[in-house]
């Protein structure tokens, strides 16, 4: 007996070679897309702060060639860059908070099966997955609204993500009931029931939505481009928009004519400082957030 079991983790150390071979095949398939998932971002830094005439010339590949931050100086000094990063943390934080609390209020009912409503509610929710009014009559409803130029705009046209409040419903049907019905036999409300039971058992669940809802309203410049006109109201990302496909001219003008002289050798550097200036947010908290990254991808996989 006592060979037996010292034989067997030799035995499940021990491969096949079809099986090697497979390992190997698949260790190479994942870092070729590492790499072709990384290069981009290198390079994007490898030129924001290589040397202007590198650039210019087409020498940068990978790696920087030469030193330099001026292009950073002249971005830094642009005043709309500055207005558009405030926009974006206002609708970021404004709009993920809304996000969460009108995606509780809206999963919780329907994740009651004893609701009379539970059942057609669920399917007019359902129904908007996969049909909408449109881009036009939203556009009308939005700004018959009055809400054109308001930085509302940004929040109540997509207050909440059916999909999010299916995943929102399903966790909160998972919580046991007799919580809820020895809750509701002490004189507890619904709301009281939603706000100290529901809402902390599913705080997982929670944190991979408010991260989902956070990342959307960061990067979103569609509803801005719709219904934001002015300038000062827009998002950061409409800033990138106006400076990577429209040009870069503004921010060289603000510079001086010294810097943009300077600059004018190679628009691209401007560019690509600006990528980079925009993405050192999702960098700084990405390695605080990763656990719930990893939860998101395992949201709603089968168990075993």
């Amino acid at each position: 007996m006592t060979m037996k079991a010292a034989s067997r983790p030799n035995s499940f150390r021990s491969q096949r070679p079809g099986d090697k071979l497979l390992d190997v095949i698949i260790w190479v398939l994942v870092l070729f897309a590492v790499a072709i998932t990384l290069y981009p971002f290198l390079y994007v830094v490898s030129v924001s702060i290589s040397d202007g005439a590198a650039v210019a010339k087409g020498d940068v590949l990978l790696l920087p060639k030469g030193f330099s931050m001026d292009a950073f100086g002249m971005v830094t000094q642009y005043k709309q860059l500055w207005i558009s990063y405030g926009n974006t943390f206002v609708y970021t934080i404004l709009g993920t908070f809304a996000n969460v609390v009108f995606t509780c209020l809206g999963a919780y009912p329907l994740s009651k099966r004893h609701f009379f409503l539970r059942r057609p509610l669920n399917f007019f929710v359902v129904f908007t997955m996969y049909f909408s009014g449109g881009l036009i009559p939203t556009y009308m409803v939005v700004t018959g609204l009055g809400l054109y130029n308001s930085r509302l705009a940004m929040v109540l046209p997509v207050l909440v993500s059916t999909y999010n409040m299916m995943i929102c419903r399903s966790a909160m049907a998972s919580v046991p009931s007799d919580l809820f019905e020895n809750a509701a036999l002490d004189g507890a409300s619904d709301f009281y029931q939603m706000l100290h039971i529901a809402v902390p058992l599913i705080k997982p669940t929670l944190a991979v939505l408010t991260l989902y809802y956070a990342v959307a309203r960061y990067n979103d410049f569609f509803n801005a481009m719709l219904y934001l006109g002015d300038s000062n109201l827009q998002p950061l990302q409409m800033f990138l928009r106006r400076v990577l496909i429209l040009s870069s001219s503004e921010v060289l003008q603000q510079a001086g004519t010294a810097g943009a002289a300077a600059a004018a050798q190679n628009t691209l550097k401007i560019r690509y400082v600006c990528i980079v200036l925009a993405a050192i947010p999702i960098f700084a908290i990405t390695p605080f957030v990763q656990k719930y990254l990893v939860a998101g991808t395992m949201l709603g996989a089968v168990k075993g």
